[in-house]
């Protein structure tokens, strides 16, 4: 029998049994955790986990094939889950709508890591209040070259703006490579609102730490800083919450942190092995951020003295696109990251005299989301070449179309 057939086991958490299938599965090979490792791992921090997702609708992002492999996102809850799960119906921008679940308990832990879920993607909203956000989310995103001493410079300079408006900040490892800072507030305010008062946060960052932390949406305007990235407070977006598994070969863990730790704290050092220690020790840092409930009212008035953020220029051919003022080739687009990468490298074997002038910032590899997947985008900004050396834009080396054979409605027929 295939280890990742072994029989399926039955736990009772809490009076409630969930059924783990495939227990031995291996789920990470570098320090050998297998699904039913990371479901007691999960229940051993399920009180803090819940504190961060408990209550909210959810996207569940799975990895059915492993770490290896592109994890696929599932906005609805499946049709035959549980009792124990609840659910509540989203509306989307786009017009769509999906019933997604939301866990209330840790055997909901269980649950949605026996589907493949790794980290938690909850929505910044409760299930009895899906309009009205209840967290405010900064999400400080380092670009390639920023060391974590930079990373944590801008965090103590959001928490300083953050104090400055009346509100308090719970920071956490991303889990990657960032820092994020959560805000608890009230209810009251629309996404729109929410997300505004993330822009102007961001933007009062960048203006005491220029050089360090910027709010360019546009990634070839940011250099080597720390973006503040204010979008993930949008009504589709959802992160990582606290506690989450990421998919990374060390099995490292989104980390609560109080803030004197963040400036020795190193990501690499919360992991699956070693987290389930530091909660049993010390509890949750994040233990009393429900009680620390703020409101948005300073923030929105300082958006409206700094006035509407500067908007890029639009392409001058009637599509109504954005023009980045930047050289930018676009290189590839691609299913997978190691595709990507390698159409990278292609791309640097046919310009290696430019090579050298590239910075790290200047070499851009993005992960897009797709109707249910991600897809990789890989894009060169030339602005340290030399203008009479910068290569003209070429036939894409991969060009993958995430969209190819989809239909929606309303779509013309072809």
């Amino acid at each position: 029998m295939s280890p990742s057939k072994t029989p399926a086991e039955t736990l009772t958490i809490a009076g409630t049994e969930v059924r783990i299938s495939s227990p031995d599965k291996m789920v990470f090979p570098e320090p050998g955790l297998t699904k039913l490792d990371l479901v007691q791992y999960y229940l051993s921090v399920a009180e803090g986990a819940l504190r961060g997702a408990g209550g909210r609708p959810m996207v569940l992002k799975r990895f059915p094939k492993g770490i290896g492999a592109e994890p696929f996102f599932q906005k609805r809850v499946p049709e035959n889950h549980p009792d124990f799960i609840d659910t509540a119906t989203l509306h989307y921008a786009s017009g769509t709508s999906a019933e997604e679940a939301v866990i209330r308990d840790a055997a909901g832990l269980a649950w949605v890591v026996n589907l493949g879920c790794l980290d938690l993607n909850p929505h910044p909203v409760r299930a009895e209040d899906l309009e009205h956000p209840d967290e405010l989310r900064v999400d400080l995103d380092p670009m390639p070259g920023v060391d974590w001493s930079q990373i944590v410079d801008v965090a103590y300079v959001a928490r300083e703006v953050l104090d400055d408006v009346g509100l308090a900040g719970w920071p956490k490892t991303s889990g990657s490579r960032g820092l994020h800072i959560l805000v608890r507030i009230a209810p009251q305010w629309s996404y729109r609102d929410v997300r505004l008062a993330a822009e102007t946060l961001a933007r009062e960052v960048e203006s005491r730490a220029p050089g360090l932390a910027t709010a360019r949406w546009w990634k070839e305007e940011r250099g080597e800083s720390v973006f503040v990235d204010f979008n993930q407070n949008a009504k589709d977006r959802t992160v990582a919450s606290a506690y989450s598994v990421r998919p990374l070969p060390d099995a490292r863990v989104s980390t609560p942190l109080a803030w004197n730790e963040v400036r020795s704290a190193r990501p690499e050092e919360f992991t699956v092995l070693t987290v389930p220690g530091r909660f049993a020790a010390m509890g949750d840092p994040h233990a009393g951020i429900d009680d620390a409930v703020g409101n948005l009212d300073a923030l929105l008035a300082l958006a409206a003295e700094l006035g509407t953020a500067e908007k890029a220029p639009r392409a001058g051919d009637g599509s109504g696109r954005r023009q980045s003022v930047m050289p930018l080739i676009e290189v590839a687009r691609t299913r997978t990251k190691p595709e990507a990468q390698a159409a990278l490298e292609e791309w640097k074997s046919r310009h290696a005299g430019l090579v050298q002038a590239l910075h790290p910032a200047d070499v851009m590899v993005d992960g897009m989301r797709g109707s249910s997947s991600l897809w990789y985008r890989v894009r060169v900004n030339l602005q340290h070449v030399p203008e009479a050396e910068r290569p003209a834009q070429e036939e894409l080396i991969a060009d993958y179309d995430p969209w190819a054979g989809r239909e929606w409605p309303g779509q013309p027929a072809s």
